[in-house]
């Protein structure tokens, strides 16, 4: 028994005659008696009397109806499922970003990405971004947002695409320099500043460009990421060279209620973001869209917010995968 031939077994059980079944199948009429005879031969039942041309089921023949209704049922929604899948549409997606994204826009991204509820499983985690990269390491997630890695592994186990934004000064509204467009590092010298923990690579080269231009670097409070140096920027203890996504949440969530204000400085300090995937364990057509609208929706956003994104060193899979994807 084959498909073709309960198909046809389908057609002349719902219809006037095997004429009428033919039409519905788009096949001949001999085409469509000889599927029936087929499969009475491969059942070894006779599952219709003839009389003329007129073919009647059998008592037999009724109970099969109901299962070849099932079994075609069965497979138009495999089919249904397989063409979703294959569009991108459903599946299965285990994504990653570390807390500066995941705070807002990162979730709000993926739920726009969800179509279909009943028929995509979605895992969202925060994590640090060492903590990402380890995931996309151990292939454990289909791609993840993060803090570009400062590691020098010549075999990395993850494809990694970087892309960088100019980062910008939060200052109280009231501030002095809140007037000028841009600032230049010596206007901030000795003044109290916070900034991420010292071992954080941002740190690093806060402290670094400060002393390229000659300027003391006051550092006074430390957290763990910057959205809460925006509360003491807002009460006046200090400014702090951000992130620009930091800029994005801020123009959304207004956790300071507009008290605080962000300008670029005048020289170019730019914060590195990546997207890392796993290089051994293939992603499903889902999982390959939303990472392609991802790479859309941020670069926008950071653009929206004049930071002036750029995508830099693409390894080489990525490059020819994202191509495939731009490409359709």
């Amino acid at each position: 028994m084959n498909l073709s031939q309960i198909t046809a077994f389908q057609a002349v059980m719902t219809s006037t005659s095997l004429s009428d079944a033919a039409r519905k199948l788009g096949r001949t009429q001999p085409a469509v008696s000889l599927a029936i005879r087929s499969l009475e031969e491969s059942l070894g039942i006779a599952l219709f009397k003839r009389k003329g041309h007129q073919l009647v089921p059998v008592p037999e023949a009724h109970y099969l109806l109901a299962e070849a209704n099932e079994i075609l049922s069965r497979l138009s929604t495999v089919t249904r499922t397989m063409r979703s899948l294959a569009g991108g549409l459903s599946g299965s997606l285990n994504v990653s970003a570390f807390p500066g994204a995941a705070a807002f826009v990162f979730p709000r991204f993926i739920a726009s990405m969800v179509d279909e509820p009943t028929e995509t499983k979605v895992t969202i985690t925060s994590r640090s971004s060492p903590q990402i990269e380890e995931l996309a390491r151990t292939q454990s997630i289909d791609f993840g947002f993060c803090d570009a890695p400062t590691g020098t592994d010549q075999t990395p186990q993850y494809d990694i695409d970087h892309i960088s934004a100019e980062c910008f000064l939060a200052l109280p509204r009231d501030h002095p320099l809140c007037e000028a467009d841009r600032i230049t590092l010596p206007q901030l010298d000795d003044i109290p500043m916070g900034s991420l923990q010292h071992t954080h690579q941002h740190h690093g080269r806060t402290i670094e460009a400060f002393e390229a231009a000659g300027a003391h670097f006051r550092g006074v409070i430390e957290s763990q990421t910057f959205m809460p140096l925006l509360h003491f920027v807002q009460g006046g203890k200090c400014l702090a060279l951000v992130d620009p996504l930091s800029v994005v949440n801020e123009s959304h969530l207004l956790t300071t209620q507009r008290a605080v204000v962000f300008r670029r400085l005048a020289q170019s300090f730019r914060y590195n973001y990546a997207v890392l995937s796993p290089i051994h364990r293939p992603l499903s057509q889902l999982a390959l869209r939303v990472r392609a609208a991802w790479r859309s929706s941020i670069f926008a956003l950071l653009q929206d917010a004049g930071a002036d994104p750029l995508w830099e060193q693409r390894s080489p899979s990525f490059s020819a995968e994202a191509e495939a994807e731009e490409h359709g």
